[in-house]
């Protein structure tokens, strides 16, 4: 009787043990905390290293996770828009990439995710590469760098939408 009491309390302990740690989330102050630990596990690449790539013909994927009136502001010739919110629904979707006229990319090519400030691009490659996605990289300080440094490269879908200055978008 005392074995079976025994082994009922041994696996209970253990079966406790597993549940907590199957369960144990990280939870944050802020979302500038939570930012702070995603870019921990992202690779980051500076805008002269983009351009180099982009000037020595470099074949990698330019996602801008921007919302759609942001990106049509302005943003990195060849860049791809995918914001975002639906990023993780689209990246792997190989209707979503034949409607753009591409290919389904593998998940062992380079991805580089772009942002206004660089905040959004760095969750979202924390986020794609828990599906899988191998070489992501964040843009460095993102569109905003970029349109600093590079004021004459870029392109603009005016037509698109909007006119105005467009409002700040996801905090970042």
């Amino acid at each position: 009787m005392k074995i079976i009491k025994s082994f009922f309390g041994t696996a209970a302990l253990m079966l406790a043990l597993f549940t907590v740690s199957c369960n144990s989330s990280t939870s944050y102050p802020d979302v500038k905390a939570m930012v702070k630990a995603a870019a921990e596990d992202v690779e980051f690449i500076t805008v002269e290293q983009l351009m180099t790539k982009i000037d020595s013909g470099d074949v990698f994927n330019l996602i801008d996770v921007r919302e759609l009136k942001e990106y049509n502001h302005g943003y990195i010739p060849g860049a791809i828009n995918i914001p975002r919110g639906v990023l993780e629904f689209k990246i792997n979707n190989e209707q979503y990439w034949t409607n753009e006229g591409l290919y389904l990319p593998l998940k062992d090519e380079e991805f580089v995710l772009v942002c206004k400030k660089g905040s959004r691009s760095i969750l979202a490659a924390q986020s794609i590469k828990k599906l899988g996605y191998e070489n992501v990289k964040v843009l460095e300080g993102g569109w905003k760098k970029w349109e600093l440094t590079y004021p004459d490269v870029q392109e603009k879908n005016l037509d698109e939408g909007n006119h105005e200055e467009v409002e700040e978008v996801g905090g970042c």
